[in-house]
């Protein structure tokens, strides 16, 4: 998609991908403006003091729960990348439902103020954790899949078309295992909950690329998920220190041992293509688009366990090295 020219609202754009995602727009292509939407103006202080001052970035503090602010900062937009949400498996367990507010009916008014100010394409920012949820981040992403897929049956005459990327753990986002082990490798000790561990892994940049790509090519109501390696938690920790005592600590709640990215169910419906697979929507009452692609055997699973491509140490020690800081 050609977004010189275009006005483009990133919701969660001082996240680590809002970021990365930002940074990547201002270098590599000409929008006519870029708006930061997020809740924290220290934030948003601190981006237009890395970057500058770009007259093409608007700053706008504003919450995905009020649909009043949305419909503002919508109108006139081009594009909207949906990156807000809350993320941390802990904190949405113990305040669920701020997690529902956020993710749940924050992606239900992405959609009305969409469909109220006819924005051309919205693509939401989904994760693995929402297949087969096992905690409530996973279930609430879920939850934002459907609406947002379903969102192009509200659109009737209207040109808004929605649809969503899901994919792994990103390397060197907030919270991830990379800074975690880094800063415990300083202590001589690294904390692994299960040594079976494994995780689909994908780097900022990747994320980026994958979601231009999506640009280029929705038609509404797919979700598209990349081709990306497996790790073993193991391999990471042996990776950053290989002379750190291992202390195994034990599955947390609302953890798996492995990730899926494709059900079986889902797979009947899905479509798998050289980088990436495609899952087209099964109650489509509005015009799609065809994709081209083969269609995966029957009772295929998408997991981190039976990836064909996996990360090794060295690799991962490349990976690691390769990232820098979330802002």
């Amino acid at each position: 998609m050609d977004l010189n020219g275009k006005t483009i609202l990133v919701t969660g754009g001082t996240g680590s991908f809002g970021s990365r995602f930002i940074d990547r727009l201002l270098a590599e292509h000409d929008p006519k403006a870029i708006r930061v939407y997020s809740r924290d103006e220290l934030k948003q202080f601190e981006m237009q003091r890395r970057i500058g001052d770009d007259p093409r970035l608007r700053y706008l503090i504003g919450d995905i729960r009020d649909l009043p602010r949305l419909e503002r900062a919508t109108k006139g937009v081009d594009v909207i990348i949906h990156a807000a949400a809350m993320k941390q498996v802990p904190a949405c367990e113990y305040n669920p439902f701020e997690a529902v507010q956020t993710n749940v009916l924050g992606a239900e008014n992405i959609v009305s103020a969409a469909l109220t100010n006819e924005v051309p394409i919205v693509l939401a920012l989904s994760t693995d954790k929402a297949v087969n949820p096992v905690n409530l981040y996973g279930a609430t992403k879920l939850c934002m899949e459907k609406i947002v897929v379903q969102g192009n049956a509200y659109a009737g005459d209207v040109a808004s078309r929605f649809a969503c990327v899901r994919y792994g753990n990103v390397v060197g986002s907030r919270g991830s295992v990379v800074p975690i082990f880094k800063a415990q490798a300083k202590t001589g000790k690294l904390t692994i909950t299960d040594e079976r561990m494994t995780r689909f892994w994908i780097t900022l940049d990747g994320a980026v690329d994958f979601v231009l790509a999506a640009l280029d090519s929705m038609g509404g109501g797919e979700i598209f998920i990349p081709k990306i390696p497996s790790m073993r938690v193991t391999d990471i920790a042996d990776a950053l220190a290989p002379d750190a005592e291992i202390e195994i600590t034990g599955i947390r709640p609302g953890e798996k041992l492995h990730e899926v990215m494709i059900t079986e169910d889902e797979s009947r419906h899905s479509i798998e293509q050289a980088e990436r697979f495609v899952i087209l929507p099964e109650y489509a009452s509005w015009p799609t688009v065809e994709h081209e692609g083969t269609t995966p055997p029957v009772g295929y699973r998408y997991s981190s366990d039976n990836n064909t491509e996996w990360l090794g140490v060295e690799d991962l020690r490349e990976w690691a090295d390769d990232v820098t800081a979330a802002v």
